[in-house]
């Protein structure tokens, strides 16, 4: 078994530490906002890692707003953002989805 472990700038940033032997899950643990979670992933380590410091970042961004709120508090708000995001992608996704099908229907019926 490969141990790696990263460090990535801030103090209370996000690392990773990964333990993976060939065709199995890999395991990575990332602290965010100070705590460690242990996630267990067929998807590779960095992309695990880039899923922690987009949760990291928006919670830090939260925190920044609020220093008042709990730590549960951030997390629910990171959650709903994060929500957020993904709705609207969802919606611009299933737009041109549409567009898309509406062209194909009207070149076909020009031909």
């Amino acid at each position: 078994m490969a141990k790696l472990a990263k460090k990535h700038g801030r103090k209370r940033g996000v690392w990773l530490a990964m333990d993976q032997e060939q065709g199995q899950k890999s395991r990575v643990t990332v602290n965010i906002r100070g705590r460690d979670y242990t996630v267990r992933a067929a998807a590779s380590p960095e992309y695990i890692l880039k899923l922690a410091a987009y949760v990291d970042e928006k919670m830090k961004k939260i925190e920044e707003k609020n220093k008042l709120l709990s730590p549960y508090k951030v997390a629910v708000l990171a959650a709903l953002n994060i929500a957020d995001d993904l709705a609207k992608l969802q919606k611009d996704y299933d737009d041109l989805v549409k567009m898309i099908e509406e062209a194909k229907k009207a070149g076909s019926v020009n031909e």
